[in-house]
């Protein structure tokens, strides 16, 4: 089953597959694992299939503008490899290389505080959402009236108390 959501201010930034050179005659596709993004009332979860892979060929990282990715590569087995004799490939469809996810994280997410768990080919990352008083508010600053004759003179700004 597949949602498509216009208008996602979560969206995923990257949903193609793109080509990278690995050699003048040769592509490696960049493909993209699969993934499911929820939100719950306390945390938001993204859900990757990566199947066969170990926890070593994945790479979370979160860069400073809260966007949260995840790389790897999945490597081609010795026994794709052509020139083997007397066997006679029917089919091979499983798909090796790497690839990327980005996920924009919104201002409610606890960067500080992400985990994350493989189990049989899937990998979940659960991002926990800010408590109410951790979120960042925008400061308001009260401005105090004081008698001055001239303008600007005797004006003076506090920030409020929250």
């Amino acid at each position: 089953m597949m949602f498509l959501m216009t208008g996602n201010p979560f969206g995923v930034l990257e949903q193609t597959t793109l080509k990278i050179p690995k050699r003048a005659d040769n592509h490696q596709t960049l493909a993209l694992a699969t993934a499911d993004w929820m939100e719950t009332p306390t945390a938001h979860v993204i859900t990757l299939d990566i199947p066969g892979m170990k926890k070593d060929d994945v790479k979370i990282e979160i860069e400073e503008n809260k966007v949260l990715r995840v790389s790897g590569e999945r490597k081609s087995d010795d026994y794709y490899k052509e020139g083997v004799q007397r066997e006679k490939w029917h089919r091979a469809e499983r798909i090796s290389g790497k690839f990327w996810r980005q996920f924009k994280m919104p201002m409610s997410a606890d960067l500080e505080h992400v985990k994350a768990h493989q189990e049989n080919g899937v990998l979940r990352i659960t991002v926990p959402k800010l408590a109410e008083e951790k979120k960042r508010q925008p400061n308001v600053i009260n401005i105090d009236e004081e008698s001055g004759t001239s303008y600007g003179e005797g004006t003076k700004a506090t920030k409020a108390q929250t």
